[in-house]
């Protein structure tokens, strides 16, 4: 009987010994986290995921290292970016629409990306991949208004803002200096100036959304061409005294259409100017000036505020 309680007491204490042995054990072993594989699906559904028609189909694009591909966008270009170091790209120098990219290395393996944001809004994408001898070494790209295709950008699609331009859409801007152009309207027939054949004239101011758009025409009635130099906006003081300085406000168009350099012998052409929103003090007055390049018929008018606060609004132009 008694080696029965003594084998009995021997059983307990072993017990006790291996419990807390495994006590002592899992408070020492660090804790494992248990963790579920990525299913790409952030925050357990309180996201929505990106579909396919919310995506910008990017262009295919092939460089190489021993030559030079060129892109030309309808626009000037104000952003680049580039998706590794493997490629180089820079505007042509002299442009400000033409594009140039090559690979920095030969025969990078991984495809690569560009992407590039013009003046009038617009953005493109491309995926960039390296070709011993690119077939496209020269690529025109088409303006999205007018390249008739359906599939190049999402449904809700939208337009790349301008600090510059404020509240209004680059795309819009241009649709109105378009719509101006071609309607070809005579709003104003009292400001304008003529000097040695060249008659330089305001045909209408129109305003939109806080810019203001000026048509001008260029006629040139001798058979001498003319050189644009400059043309500029300014605001003077209408009378100034004797050895006072003139108080000048020059203001830089934002944007131009048909800005051309050079307007032929016997030739009319016109030109369409963005000007952020402004307006003239009673003792001042607005002079646009054009200049001739190496030449001496410069050309100037002036406009006041009466005739500056009554631009036409555009919402009554049907914009084609």
């Amino acid at each position: 009987m008694k080696k029965i309680f003594i084998m009995l007491a021997l059983v307990a204490g072993v017990s006790v010994v291996n419990a807390q042995e495994t006590a002592t054990a899992e408070k020492t072993a660090p804790e494992t986290v248990q963790t579920m594989p990525s299913t790409g699906d952030y925050y357990q559904g309180y996201t929505r995921p990106l579909t396919f028609n919310r995506m910008i189909p990017p262009y295919a694009l092939e460089v190489t290292f021993n030559k030079t591909v060129h892109v030309i966008f309808p626009s000037a270009i104000r952003y680049v970016d580039l998706g590794s170091s493997d490629l180089l790209a820079a505007k042509a120098d002299g442009t400000e629409n033409v594009l140039r990219v090559k690979a920095a290395l030969r025969d990078f393996s991984r495809e690569s990306n560009l992407a590039v944001i013009t003046e009038d809004g617009a953005y493109y994408a491309f995926n960039v991949k390296y070709a011993d001898e690119p077939v496209k070494l020269s690529v025109e790209m088409t303006d999205f208004l007018h390249d008739g295709e359906a599939v190049n950008r999402p449904n809700n699609a939208l337009q790349v803002y301008m600090q510059e331009l404020g509240q209004e859409s680059p795309l819009l801007v241009k649709l109105i200096m378009q719509s101006i152009y071609k309607n070809n309207d005579r709003e104003i027939k009292h400001i304008g100036c003529k000097r040695f054949g060249i008659q330089h004239t305001l045909k209408g101011i129109y305003t939109h959304n806080g810019l203001l758009y000026f048509h001008l025409q260029l006629k040139n009635s001798s058979n001498v061409p003319f050189n644009v130099d400059f043309i500029t906006f300014k605001i003077v003081d209408k009378q100034v005294a004797k050895r006072t300085a003139i108080q000048e406000q020059v203001i830089w168009p934002l944007r131009a259409y048909n800005n051309l350099m050079l307007i032929g012998g016997q030739r009319t052409e016109r030109m369409v100017f963005v000007l952020s929103k402004f307006t003239i003090p009673d003792d001042k007055m607005l002079v646009v000036e054009l200049g001739e390049q190496n030449g001496g018929r410069h050309q100037r008018f002036t406009v006041d505020n009466a005739d500056l606060v009554r631009a036409r609004v555009i919402n009554e132009l049907k914009v084609k």
